[in-house]
């Protein structure tokens, strides 16, 4: 069984080092970044040699592609999307044009899983690091736009990662280089933040916030939480898609990044993302992190069961002109 490990790779094709990293410790998938990224030809070439070394045709391979400014793939090859703040202007019918043209770059390169929507809201007064990626401040809006876009990525052959659970809007400090804490009462949570996430509980993936919510957890990040995970996502929201962290090598966390690791997946976490960091520290993690075993692997193949082909008939330029005029429309 592959383990419960996303990893990624240093450049644009995979080392000799890299290629025996992977075949020793088989993680279920790679994540992809602007690193990674050259022509159409190499890309398509970096996920097949991948799939072929783990021996797995299905092995997941995901990239950040919101649109916007998380955006891996852009201009000349692909389009780069827009802001979801952006999308919003344009109602449900932008955010599926959206969700349909970024996944037709994804799948034209087997790319078959990205790491959006952000179904976080759009606070005023937070810190930036969501900002525009948020559709919008309101939970019903963000529930609606986040809808159709998934329904436009699937149609294109992309699965969703619904992030950041179970609500990140409300930090003031960057999870990439200090862990947030969120004093906000469980009420709020539950009828603002919360909400998106229990909606679109039936999304695939879900992706897990470096942050502490105090009042269900004030010691713990939401993604070494046990109380977060089982309670909140698995039980309130509902969530039983294949949950990741997100990356572990993010500053909010402490500690040995294989310490990390464990931490996550005795919380419930069923699959932990660890990305930029030299080979023998990513080797620690793979060493450190178990085989997909029981729910999380049901997850994982059920998942893996749903992907389907893109819909046929679907021509860019006319999606791209008809999104324009919509999120133009004052």
């Amino acid at each position: 069984m592959p383990r419960a490990l996303i990893t990624d790779i240093a450049g644009i094709r995979i080392t000799a080092p890299e290629r025996s990293f992977l075949r020793a410790f088989d993680p279920l998938g790679i994540i992809l970044f602007r690193r990674n990224i050259g022509d159409p030809v190499q890309v398509g070439d970096l996920v097949a040699s991948f799939r072929d070394i783990v021996g797995r045709a299905d092995a997941p391979v995901m990239v950040d592609q919101e649109g916007g400014r998380v955006a891996r793939l852009g201009e000349p090859y692909w389009w780069p999307g827009l802001p979801p703040a952006m999308i919003a202007r344009g109602g449900e019918r932008a955010a599926w044009l959206a969700g349909r043209l970024l996944a037709h770059d994804m799948a034209s390169l087997g790319i078959d899983v990205t790491c959006a929507p952000s179904l976080d809201l759009g606070l005023a007064g937070m810190n930036d690091v969501i900002g525009d990626r948020a559709f919008s401040h309101d939970p019903d809006r963000v529930s609606g736009l986040g809808a159709a876009f998934i329904d436009g990525l699937d149609a294109g052959g992309v699965q969703a990662t619904i992030k950041h659970m179970p609500g990140h809007g409300r930090v003031i400090e960057d999870p990439h280089h200090r862990l947030p804490r969120v004093d906000t009462d469980l009420a709020v949570l539950r009828e603002q933040d919360f909400v998106p996430f229990r909606r679109l509980a039936a999304s695939p993936f879900g992706m897990v916030a470096h942050v502490v919510y105090t009042a269900i957890d004030s010691r713990n990040p939401a993604s070494a939480s046990p109380e977060v995970i089982r309670r909140i996502i698995r039980g309130e929201l509902g969530f039983d898609g294949v949950l990741m962290t997100d990356a572990i090598d993010m500053e909010a966390l402490s500690g040995p990044h294989e310490a990390r690791a464990r931490s996550c997946i005795a919380a419930g976490i069923d699959v932990v993302m660890h990305c930029n960091q030299p080979l023998e520290v990513r080797e620690r993690v793979a060493a450190a992190t178990p085989e997909l075993a029981g729910d999380a692997l049901e997850r994982v193949v059920k998942a893996a069961a749903a992907r389907r082909s893109p819909q046929p008939g679907f021509d860019p330029c006319t999606a791209r002109a008809e999104l324009a005029r919509l999120v133009a429309t004052p």
